[in-house]
């Protein structure tokens, strides 16, 4: 397989679409008595509607871990997938990966859950932030 063919299979076909930044805020309950309140969402709620927003992304995370896995490496880098990822993008749609590089370990944990198999190539620690 030639370079320049490296990753046609990988990407082209999972219906890229320009990436879209999620929501950043939501509105909550404000104390008694008072108005509802805007306020930050947590890095776990912002990577969940990212994700949602953007579901071709751990397809392609995932594609990119079993061809790395299949090519004899037993071990992950999330960050690794992520800048892969974010290079593919751009080169395929001349547009900039715009996906927040706190998602790494959100998007690792989510690629697990999808695929319990990867989960001792990609090492996690624990969450510090909800």
């Amino acid at each position: 397989m030639s370079a320049d063919s490296l990753d046609q299979g990988v990407l082209f076909d999972l219906g890229i679409s320009p990436l879209v930044d999620g929501p950043t805020t939501r509105t909550a309950p404000g104390p008694a008595g008072e108005e509802p309140r805007t306020v930050p969402l947590t890095i776990q709620e912002r990577f969940d509607a990212w994700s949602e927003a953007n579901p071709w992304v751990l397809p392609a995370l995932e594609r990119l871990a079993g061809r790395w896995l299949d090519a004899g490496h037993d071990r992950l880098g999330m960050k690794q997938l992520w800048e892969r990822l974010r290079w593919e993008y751009g080169a395929t749609t001349g547009d900039t990966f715009k996906a927040n590089n706190n998602y790494t370990s959100r998007a690792a944990r989510a690629l697990i859950e999808r695929r319990p198999d990867l989960a001792p190539a990609l090492r996690t620690r624990e969450l510090r932030s909800a």
